[in-house]
């Protein structure tokens, strides 16, 4: 079959084209053909189909256990709406709002103008010469370049990150943390805070059977460390917040878990959000304080997951580093809890997820793991250098005697204020519903409210094979056209039933979004009461 191919290709090189478009016979005839022959490209020489050497049977099987709710089938579903009402099939509604994913831009929010500044003098040095650009954006641009190879944003950086950069990072967490020392050194500039988290879970994870690292995360968690853990074929250890307290996190859940945990694997790292995703609580001084003296005790590396630390609207709230507290515990703490701490550009005032800017600083990490991690790092070589500019404009904004500060800090709280803002309005409408809780959003940009759904309800769901929450929300999304994900994305206490959405809609289309909500709520518990 391959030598007829390679004879009709041959022919039609040499007559094709003498030969007339009526001419359909030959046409026909030398489609044919080639459609014979694309058919045999997977045959092997005696006739039977070769076998795909990658398979679901075949793959690895970490990955093929991964799951990732925030992007999973319902968004699958919301595009292929969107695709229909392109298409001009009528729908209930005329536009789909995506309500899944914590993506300010794309949700409307305007970038701050400094940043936007500084990276683009950096990938245009060009524009340096320019009157449009204020001076301290071309100052802290020409300092970027410096610390690049060839003085350009197109080249590798050290697998670290740029250096000056690093520094700058250093920099910040001093001036956050009131003046508690930061070494550049222990800085780790990221691909966000997605890929930090993930590497230094990598060089974590080890053991056999019983003996196999075990991952201490909350639930509700955000699916990115359940995704890591399946992927890295560790344990996961289940600690649940406390959601009649707020989504608080009591230290004796903490003991009940590591205490069971240690039946079956080993455990080795506690995480904790803060501010927390998908529930939305700051959490108090006293209770980080505990947390660590829980991890001194457990020998457990502690992962702070800190990218809302920006995103604090409840007044009686206060974001807490957990850097800041272990040093702040003393020497005993301070030089013995290992720690990994993580910030990124994509959340915050920012809304910089497209650049993947992210840094970790890593306190109390064995001088010999340190080098091994340099090591695992630079197989990939570094981040990108585009994300670190952006990084650097985050933790080094214009300073109170600069050009552009006034007009940073107003957009800056303006953002801020508008979250907080829609944080309140969210909690409010929500709780005027019948069958709708939701606890203060004290800070992220997510609600999570619990929802009651029939027996009647849960029963259909087992009819279509879906956990109850996804049926619910798969309805919400036909109805209404607003695409939220459910609970069970993300873990929650068994015969309970939630779903995260982002109050990153302008408000106007907020409040229109928890309007149908509660419409479609209503209607569900008539229909199925």
């Amino acid at each position: 079959m391959f030598g007829l191919r390679m004879a009709v290709r041959r022919v039609w090189q040499d007559w094709g084209p003498w030969v007339p478009f009526s001419c359909n016979s030959f046409l026909g005839l030398s489609s044919y053909y080639s459609t014979i022959a694309e058919a045999t490209d997977d045959l092997t020489g005696n006739g039977k189909r070769r076998e795909k050497i990658l398979t679901l049977q075949s793959m690895n099987p970490q990955v093929k256990a991964v799951e990732y709710a925030v992007r999973g089938p319902i968004v699958l579903k919301a595009g292929e709406i969107e695709k229909e009402l392109q298409n001009g099939i009528k729908k209930p509604f005329n536009e789909v709002i995506k309500a899944n994913i914590g993506d300010a831009h794309a949700m409307g929010q305007q970038p701050i103008t400094f940043l936007r500044q500084v990276v683009a003098l950096c990938t245009f040095p060009e524009l340096l010469d320019s009157p449009n650009f204020p001076q301290d954006a071309k100052r802290r641009a020409v300092r970027i370049l410096q610390g690049c190879g060839g003085q350009s944003l197109g080249s590798y950086s050290a697998s670290q990150g740029v250096d000056c950069i690093r520094e700058d990072v250093a920099h910040y967490i001093e001036r956050r943390d009131g003046g508690i020392p930061a070494d550049p050194n222990n800085i780790y500039l990221t691909t966000g805070a997605s890929e930090g988290i993930m590497s230094i879970l990598k060089i974590l994870v080890s053991g056999e059977g019983k003996s196999r690292t075990g991952i201490m995360i909350p639930i509700p968690q955000y699916p990115l460390y359940s995704a890591a853990i399946s992927e890295l074929d560790a344990i996961q250890v289940n600690y649940y917040l406390d959601e009649e307290n707020c989504w608080a996190l009591d230290v004796a859940e903490l003991q009940r878990a590591v205490y069971n945990a240690k039946e079956y694997c080993n455990p080795k790292v506690l995480c904790i959000i803060n501010p927390g995703n998908p529930t939305g609580q700051v959490q108090s001084r006293q209770c980080i304080e505990e947390v660590i003296h829980f991890a001194w005790e457990e020998g457990l590396f502690l992962l702070a997951d800190e990218v809302y630390q920006d995103n604090v609207y409840s007044e009686s709230c206060q974001f807490h580093s957990f850097k800041k507290v272990l040093y702040e515990m003393g020497p005993e703490y301070s030089n013995n809890v290992e720690l990994a701490s993580f910030h990124s550009t994509s959340k915050g005032y920012m809304g910089e997820c497209g650049y993947r800017g992210g840094y970790m600083e890593v306190v109390n990490l064995h001088p010999d793991i340190t080098a091994q991690f340099i090591k695992m790092l630079s197989v990939h070589l570094c981040p990108p250098v585009s994300g670190q500019a952006a990084m650097d404009v985050v933790v080094n904004p214009p300073k109170p005697e600069e050009e552009s500060y006034q007009q940073f800090i107003r957009e800056k709280e303006c953002v801020l204020s508008n979250l907080a803002r829609k944080a309140k309005l969210t909690e409010s409408l929500f709780n005027e519903v019948p069958g709708i809780k939701c606890n203060p959003l004290q800070g992220a940009m997510y609600a999570f409210p619990r929802i009651f759904i029939p027996p009647s309800a849960v029963e259909k769901a087992k009819d279509h094979q879906m956990a109850p929450d996804m049926f619910y929300c798969m309805r919400l999304l036909e109805e209404t056209g607003i695409c939220v994900v459910p609970g069970s994305g993300f873990g929650q206490k068994e015969g309970t039933y939630h779903f995260r959405m982002t109050i990153l809609p302008p408000e106007e289309k907020l409040k229109i979004l928890l309007q149908k909500v509660k419409t479609f709520h209503m209607k569900f518990l008539k229909e199925y009461s």
